[in-house]
């Protein structure tokens, strides 16, 4: 059984395929999206200042992650790259951050045991039948017959995307590298 808590030993850095250069200046499509804390969550409604880290799949306690999913380059470390957005809250707060949000193509009751398994200060959204990934056209891999995201992560400005970090690796320095570019006045 994994430690989904700990990255592992060896894991191979995802390359930068291109697939997300488009991202940078496009405005949010219109789709709403479950979240965690029972709303229907429209990034294209909401103003401000936004930061989207976008993963694969957040592993469960108890269940075995897919049959080569730490041999895919970037597939692991969703819980890590949670834990350390859901640690870096307040400072992301302080840098005139007005919502984080997690997403993945998990389903909305996945998401919501994450979310409060992981004591996240923010809603998990669920993009499940892909609208959200199909709108924006985001990397996505397959791994044993099933589609993920490949792990993204927008800043998103008054609703157009103002920066990609794309790929990300390692996870649990995702939510430093985002305050290191908003601390410099981004």
């Amino acid at each position: 059984m994994a430690d989904f808590a700990q990255l592992p030993d060896g894991l191979t850095p995802p390359i930068d395929d291109g697939t997300a250069d488009h991202l940078l200046d496009l405005t949010r499509p219109s789709v709403p999206l479950e979240a965690t804390d029972g709303r229907r969550v429209d990034l294209s409604a909401i103003g401000g200042r936004i930061v989207l880290y976008v993963y694969p799949m957040t592993g469960k306690p108890g269940v075995d992650l897919p049959q080569g999913w730490n041999e895919m380059p970037g597939a692991r470390g969703c819980t890590p790259q949670s834990c350390a957005f859901r640690d870096h809250f307040a400072e992301l707060r302080a840098l005139g951050v007005d919502a984080v949000f997690g997403l993945s193509s998990q389903s909305p009751a996945d998401q919501r045991e994450a979310a409060e398994r992981l004591h996240l200060p923010f809603a998990l959204l669920s993009d499940e039948q892909g609208a959200f990934r199909d709108a924006l056209k985001l990397p996505a891999f397959e791994l044993g017959g099933r589609a993920y995201l490949k792990r993204t992560t927008l800043i998103i400005d008054d609703g157009r995307i103002a920066k990609v970090f794309y790929p990300v690796f390692p996870p649990d320095r995702n939510a430093a590298d985002v305050i290191a570019y908003l601390a410099v006045g981004r």
